[in-house]
This record gives structure tokens, sequence and C-alpha cells, in this order.
């Protein structure tokens, strides 16, 4: 007969095998972001909703809420997968010190060439911010950081491709959104160089780009995986609140709001950083407001991938909360004149 403590032993060697599995998934769970997470809560409790065969589902409100959040979210989820893929992409095989040996050595040349960097390097906004942290520790000026920090995520191939199949037929609204955007992100970098102090600034180690000895494709891998979870949940929140908009807000509030050229632009502008919509996405929110005017819409989209409340927690949590509040409270009254300004003109 086997001794007791030899079936203590056996026992105790089969139990990992039946509680590690569910404990793995427990903590891959976890790791879920949250945002993320409600999204697909929210997604599971809808998809219930629907087979189930609640009455009122059959609304024509609701139909139409249905419509318009799985329009938007169609429309965006082809660029948002480009997009975060384009970015893990460089943050695993580009190397780190490539902006240094770019820019120029002179600040205020440094801040145009960092901007208009970002036409050419896609990434989404939330990656921007630890970038522009390794920058800034990699000896690049902070002025020049800020500056492709606000441009990347606003004017990249991605999002101006959006923004063209978004506004069809209207190639104004594309350039008015590169121009606007870069403008923004300019006179920001050469506000830090003028007004900024080292003292609002609260830099933390925090890597981007290849480590080594690590597997590029793994980086590659776990990069986009973070990225497009984390975007992909904003995404369907952005689009469920834009859905509720358009259908629960009355006319008469729109009214008052479109029918002023001021208000309307203002309104909009406020509603991009609540919303946080991601930059590969919001040309479509932002085309989905049709009682507002072309410039009020060209506001939505340069002040979202710029200013809204996760870049402004991102921001705090890195540079810190003295840095996040000047620069974002800055940033956005930046926005908004660069958009009326070029908006008038174009559109």
């Amino acid at each position: 007969m086997p001794k007791t403590d030899e079936l203590l032993d056996v026992t105790e060697a089969a139990i990992p095998a039946v509680v590690h599995p569910p404990e793995r998934r427990r903590r891959a769970l976890r790791r879920l972001p949250p945002t993320t997470a409600f999204a697909l809560a929210l997604g599971l409790a809808a998809a219930v909703l629907a087979l189930s065969g609640t009455p009122w589902l059959n609304d024509p409100a609701v139909a139409a809420w249905r419509t318009v959040c799985l329009a938007i979210t169609v429309q965006a989820l082809p660029f948002l997968l480009l997009g975060t893929a384009l970015s893990g992409a460089i943050n695993a095989f580009v190397p780190a010190d490539l902006f240094t040996k770019v820019l120029p050595k002179r600040a205020a040349l440094a801040v145009p060439v960092a901007g208009i960097a970002g036409v050419v390097l896609p990434g989404c906004e939330c990656a921007s911010v630890p970038v522009a942290n390794s920058l800034i520790r990699r000896g690049v000026t902070p002025a020049a950081a800020f500056a492709f920090l606000l441009s990347a995520p606003a004017i990249n191939p991605i999002v101006l491709t959006a923004t063209a199949v978004a506004f069809p037929g209207s190639p104004a609204m594309v350039l008015a959104r590169l121009l606007a955007s870069l403008a923004t992100a300019a006179v920001m970098g050469w506000l830090w160089l003028w007004l900024g102090r080292e003292e609002w600034l609260r830099p933390v180690v925090r890597h981007t780009g290849h480590q080594p000895g690590h597997s590029r494709f793994t980086e590659f891998r776990l990069g986009f995986q973070h990225d497009f979870l984390h975007a992909g949940g904003f995404l369907v929140l952005g689009a469920m609140a834009a859905a509720t908009f358009n259908v629960t807000v009355p006319r008469s509030v729109l009214d008052t709001f479109s029918g002023s050229p001021w208000l309307s632009v203002l309104f909009l502008a406020a509603l991009a950083v609540v919303l946080a919509v991601c930059s590969e996405a919001d040309a479509f929110v932002a085309a989905s407001l049709t009682g507002f005017s072309p410039t009020a819409r060209l506001a939505f989209m340069v002040v979202g991938p710029m200013v809204d409340l996760k870049l402004i927690a991102l921001q705090a949590g890195t540079f810190g909360r003295a840095f996040a509040v000047r620069f974002s409270t800055a940033t956005t009254v930046v926005a908004v004149a660069a958009s009326v300004l070029i908006g008038g003109a174009l559109l």
C-alpha cells in the first residue's frame, strides 16, 4: 500500500496540471486594458440582448443607434489595424537613435523637422507619449520631442488616408487637417522653447524600441497586441458615444451649437477631448456629425489626437502633472485657433 506521504506528493504534483491553465487565463484577463475589457463586456451584453429577442431592440431609435455604431466601427477598424501594425513594426525594427541622427542640432529647426517626421512615421497617440519620453532621454531637445508627440498620431499616412475615405470628394478637408495639425505641433514646440521650464518635466525610465537580446518579432507581436486592444477599446467606446450623441441629443440642442460658428467649434473640440477616439478612427466619427460645419469637424479631428482624457493621464504619469495641465491646455487653445484659421481659409 502506498504511504500517505507518497499519496500527498502525487496529489500535489497533479494539482498544478489542473489549476495552472485557469490561473494563466486569469492573469491574461488581468493584463487586458480596462477600457478594452469594458468594451468587450458591453459587446457581449449587446450580443446577448440581440439573441434574446428583447422587444425594445426593434425600436427605431435603437436600430438607428446600432446602425451608426456598427458603421463607424466597421469603417474605422481596417485603418486601426494597419496603423497599430505599422506602429509596432517601427517600435521593434527602427533603430532607437534614428531621430537623434536625423534632427538638426539647432532646436528651433529641429521642431518643424520633428513635426514633419510625423507624416512618414505612423503611430497612435497612446504610443506617442513613451516615444517622446524616449527621445528626450536620448538627447533630443524636449521641444522637438513634443512636436513629434503631437504630429505623429495626427498626420501620419494612415490617418490622412482614413480622413480621405471618411470625407470622399473633399481633398480640402485632408489638406486642412494636415496643415492645422502641423501648425499646432510646430507652434507648441516653439512655445516650449520660449516658455517651457525643465522643472515642469518629470521624466521616467520607460523603454521604447528594440532591446538587445530580445526577439524583434516577439516585441512586434506584443506591441501590436497591446496597441490594438487598447486603441480598439477606445474605438468601440467612441463609436458608442458618437451613436448615442447622434440618436439621443435633441435637434434643438444641436441647433444651439451648430448654428453658431464659434460655439460649434468649441463644442466639438470639447467633445473630442471627452470621447478620446483613436486618431485612425476619429475622421469617421467626425464625418457622422453632419449637423456641424466643416471647420467645427476639422477642430474635432485636430484636437482629438493631441488632447484627450487618456492622453492627459498618460502625460501626467510620464512627465508629471504640472506639465500635463499646462501642455494640454495650451495645445487645446493652439489647435482650436489653427483649425479656425486654416479651416476658414480652405473649407
